[in-house]
């Protein structure tokens, strides 16, 4: 298990988000300027430690999330949730896109007030802004805990880029980011 505070190991502040499939989350996230590290897991139920099966099931209460690690000097908490809000449809319950069940939920895991405050207003700001035909139905809890997944879930995109799945679901998205948030990525090597 980890979290607990919102500040990372690394002096950065720690963000916990769910939108669908883990995968899709990481490989946006980790392209942002300021992020320093984004670890996919599971988090918002009551099970201890679960399994990648016992979560598949849908019957543990968690959601397939990922924390997200960064420099908030770099990268304001509002600017990480502008871009979690354009790379997922924050308005269907339980699903994204062929991934259904309430692993797959949009979820904000808040870690202080001031993060719960900021999510509160992006949720009625996204909501009213009339981008959506349906309403956001994201949930916002507190963090309670953090379970990494194993480590073949880490970095899937990354090691895995030509597979359908990430051609398919995730190209789209990493697209999305680069046409709407160019001004936030990490620079090219």
């Amino acid at each position: 298990m980890l979290g607990g505070g919102w500040m990372s190991d690394g002096g950065g502040e720690l963000a916990t988000l769910g939108g669908g499939c883990f995968w899709c989350l990481e490989a946006a996230f980790e392209q942002l300027s300021g992020v320093e590290s984004v670890v996919s897991g599971f988090s918002g139920g009551s099970v201890e430690d679960p399994s990648y099966q016992a979560i598949a099931w849908g019957n543990t209460g968690h959601a397939e999330v990922v924390q997200v690690s960064f420099d908030p000097q770099v990268l304001s908490y509002r600017s990480l949730l502008e871009v979690f809000f354009a790379i997922h449809d924050p308005t269907t319950v339980n699903r994204q896109g062929a991934d259904r069940g309430p692993q797959y939920r949009s979820v904000i895991l808040f870690h202080d007030a001031p993060q719960e405050s900021v999510a509160r207003t992006m949720v009625a700001e996204v909501d009213a802004s009339g981008e959506h035909a349906d309403p956001v139905v994201t949930e916002l809890s507190s963090f309670e805990a953090f379970y990494p997944a194993g480590p073949e879930h880490q970095s899937f995109y990354t090691r895995n880029s030509a597979l359908p799945y990430c051609r398919i679901v995730i190209d789209p998205k990493l697209t999305k980011l680069r046409r709407g948030f160019a001004d936030r990525l990490k620079a090219s090597p």
